[in-house]
């Protein structure tokens, strides 16, 4: 198993990532929220700089927010910077994009992009529209310092819903998905490797990286506790936030069955009774986002939410649960930071959990 940490981006999340190359974290992973988080290639870039070993990619990139020869041009400036360490992720812009009020992108358009980005990521020509004009593009200095697509950069794809899944075998190069449901992760790994053997794809084993958090529980104390509200709570919060379209307003798009009826509750208790204006609510609903919890979420934060949406109990109770998500084809345990300070976590995650798998 693969051991991530997975920023709310922020500039100074270097050092934190250091740390975590020194506890045994195999991979960063950096949001691209960009009316959230600060910038997330100027944070990759530090982090590439400071540290040697570990592992640098986008959690991920939100394919529509920039053309496809920039997103290409830019991880492919962090290859220069940490060679063969980086990967892109990539997606439709749950949060990217539903900050702005703005639905996420279409699979056409996904598809669109990736197959731009692959070609270009490949040192090959990509074909590149903008309206009716269509153009032959290629990165004309791959060679000169500038950008590095000689070595491979894989390219990973958030999906969940059926036809996002076979989209992932039959373009990407690995699986990034959210819950801890270990019959819904093994399911879907073998829709994707049957969507890769149908389009002629041979992905061998997939490498699924799952979203999650975790808070390693000390002797006595409470999945309650004010210490493991701050460090978990966001993500477990996460479950129950509303996708946002004032047109067709979803509840909970990440809520599993055992916490639905949770999601609608908070749905009609807290999101429809905010006080802003219902074409600037995306505002108000994503303060805070995987971050820290607004005022009365607090109320929503329960055991069950807690286990549905992230690994927190004592260090031999993560390990069981990990070596259940291991079984049903989980690659990376990419954990969470709410906030910006990670070290207590990587900590004692690195002792307790890392250390003893």
């Amino acid at each position: 198993m693969d051991f991530g940490i997975s920023f709310p981006t922020y500039i100074r999340c270097w050092e934190d990532a250091k740390m975590a190359e020194d506890y045994g974290f195999t991979h960063t992973w950096f949001y691209d929220s960009q009316m959230c988080y600060s910038d997330v290639y100027a944070s990759m870039a530090l982090v590439a700089h400071h540290t040697k070993t570990i592992k640098i990619g986008t959690l991920v990139s939100i394919l529509g927010n920039r053309i496809a020869p920039v997103t290409a041009h830019s991880i492919a400036t962090i290859n220069e910077l940490a060679p063969g360490r980086v990967i892109l992720g990539v997606g439709t812009g749950f949060t990217g994009r539903n900050v702005m009020g703005m639905p996420p992108i279409s699979l056409k358009t996904m598809r669109e992009h990736i197959e731009i980005i692959r070609d270009l990521l490949a040192g090959r020509e990509a074909v590149y529209r903008e309206g009716s004009r269509e153009r032959h593009i290629k990165f004309i200095h791959p060679d000169k310092g500038y950008i590095n697509v000689k070595d491979h950069i894989p390219i990973h794809m958030a999906s969940n819903g059926p036809k996002a899944i076979e989209m992932t075998g039959q373009l990407a190069d690995g699986w990034v998905t959210i819950g801890l449901d270990p019959g819904y992760i093994s399911h879907n790994i073998q829709q994707i490797k049957a969507a890769a053997k149908a389009a002629g794809r041979e992905m061998g084993e997939v490498y699924c990286t799952n979203l999650t958090s975790a808070c390693v529980l000390r002797p006595g104390e409470s999945i309650l506790s004010d210490r493991v509200a701050k460090q978990i709570g966001p993500m477990a919060i996460l479950l129950l936030h509303t996708n946002w379209d004032p047109t067709d307003i979803k509840v909970g798009p990440f809520a599993p069955p055992s916490v639905a009826g949770q999601a609608k509750t908070y749905f009609d208790n807290h999101i429809m009774k905010m006080k802003t204006a219902m074409d600037r609510r995306f505002q108000e609903m994503h303060l805070g986002h995987l971050v820290f919890m607004r005022e009365g979420e607090r109320a929503y934060l329960t055991p069950e939410l807690i286990k549905a949406g992230t690994l927190t109990g004592s260090g031999p109770e993560i390990i069981d649960r990990i070596r259940e998500l291991e079984a049903a084809g989980v690659t990376n345990i990419a954990l969470n930071v709410c906030g910006t300070d990670a070290r207590e976590m990587i900590r004692e995650f690195g002792r307790e959990v890392i250390d003893k798998y």
